[in-house]
């Protein structure tokens, strides 16, 4: 088990000074997937800006009472199962 967890690191070191010269865009989309991957098994999660904007969104509309209701929740259900 120790060999194999070596040569991952091996791997991931190569990996990272390849994607040294890679192009920013890559780079970006290379942070990105690592900070879910940590989040993912460490169990943080960091909010982006839009989605800690639309919480506030649906915080307003709960203390504004701009909730559905049981009986139209229920009926778009019923709508979307029998389109299914």
């Amino acid at each position: 088990m120790v060999q194999c967890v070596m040569s991952e690191t091996k791997t991931l070191e190569a990996l990272m000074e390849r994607a040294a010269s890679w192009p920013d865009e890559a780079q970006a989309e290379l942070v990105r997937f690592m900070i879910d991957t940590e989040a993912k098994h460490f169990g943080v999660y960091r909010l982006t800006d839009e989605e800690r904007a639309a919480i506030a969104r649906g915080l307003e509309d709960v203390r504004q009472g701009r909730l559905a209701s049981d009986d139209e929740v229920a009926a778009l259900f019923d709508r979307y199962r029998r389109t299914a």
